[in-house]
């Protein structure tokens, strides 16, 4: 017997940042789930102040979809604009859903049945199958982060085979099984809008990055779980929004693992995050790519640098607002 005893009714936000056509083709993919067995109160998308067209033509959409969009003046960040535009929600279920995605008939079906089961009532977020631009199932899932392995990645020792410094994602799996995991990405985000509200939503501390991880783990340490369903699929394009701004996209990254560092390890822990990141990682990137004959990409790690070094005051303080960048 399921628990929601009616069809169940989703709520999907889109945040979107100068998407350009994913968005639109994000939006057109909804006619491929019209038969899925669920009812789509809304579908709401944010913009965080684009400057391009990504907005155009969408009003067509709104003939076959109940879609709303919201402007925002200004980049309000990815984890704000996503609690903006879940707020006052009463679906049964939340689908973040990145632009740089495309549905699949039965990409909404399977994962609310799947929560609206009463076996599975204490999962709280889902993930699907993600289907990468070269057509392989993408290494979506991820391992709760140890200081250790933070510590590996920015050493580039995550790759070394050391159980010590394991890589973030589950790499070494297929993701062809259903199974229980730390963490699903953020770019196909299910969940359970009476948990969302229960732990206060996205941590808008985080502009972009390590909010959908900071929400698993808070999740989990309540008891709730995260599974990732193999049985339903939708297309990532991957890095939609931010390949295009690959120095700022850097800092932000770096950012938001010193806010999840300071948040969820001891004091000596982050400390140690913190100086790898701001001191070594920089010098191992730039050799990176030297050696990989990309030099004119030392000046983006150098400026996402900068940045951070600048930043690293309000990070201490706990600021919640992002560097004007």
């Amino acid at each position: 017997m399921n628990s929601i005893s009616q069809v169940p009714t989703i709520h999907v936000v889109i945040v979107n940042w100068n998407a350009g056509s994913l968005l639109a083709e994000c939006l057109r993919s909804f006619e491929a789930v019209s038969g899925d067995a669920v009812a789509l109160s809304r579908i709401t998308v944010v913009d965080n102040c684009s400057n391009d067209d990504s907005l155009c033509g969408l009003d067509e959409l709104t003939v076959k979809l109940p879609l709303e969009i919201i402007r925002n003046r200004s980049n309000r960040g990815f984890a704000a604009a996503c609690n903006q535009g879940a707020r006052g929600s009463d679906a049964n279920f939340l689908l973040f859903l990145n632009p740089d995605t495309r549905l699949c008939a039965g990409s909404i079906e399977t994962p609310a049945l799947f929560l609206a089961d009463a076996k599975n009532s204490r999962v709280g977020i889902v993930g699907i199958q993600l289907i990468d631009p070269n057509g392989n199932v993408a290494r979506s899932c991820a391992r709760r982060p140890t200081v250790w392995s933070m510590i590996g990645q920015s050493l580039g020792l995550d790759r070394s085979g050391y159980s010590i410094f394991p890589t973030h994602f589950l790499s070494e799996w297929d993701h062809c099984d259903t199974r229980v995991v730390d963490q699903v990405m953020g770019a196909f985000f299910f969940l359970r809008n009476s948990m969302f509200k229960n732990i206060g939503g996205f941590d808008e501390r985080f502009f972009v990055y390590f909010e959908d991880l900071d929400l698993s783990v808070r999740a989990r340490d309540l008891g709730w779980t995260s599974v990732y369903i193999s049985t339903a699929r939708a297309f990532h394009h991957g890095h939609g929004t931010t390949e295009q701004v690959k120095d700022l996209r850097l800092f932000y990254y770096w950012r938001s693992r010193i806010l999840y560092a300071f948040k969820h390890f001891n004091i000596m822990s982050a400390a140690a995050i913190v100086f790898v990141t701001l001191s070594v990682e920089p010098i191992i990137r730039a050799l990176a790519l030297l050696a990989n004959k990309r030099p004119e990409e030392i000046s983006k790690v150098l400026r996402a640098t900068r940045l951070l070094w600048s930043d690293l005051p309000k990070i201490m303080r706990g600021d919640t607002r992002s560097a004007a960048v």
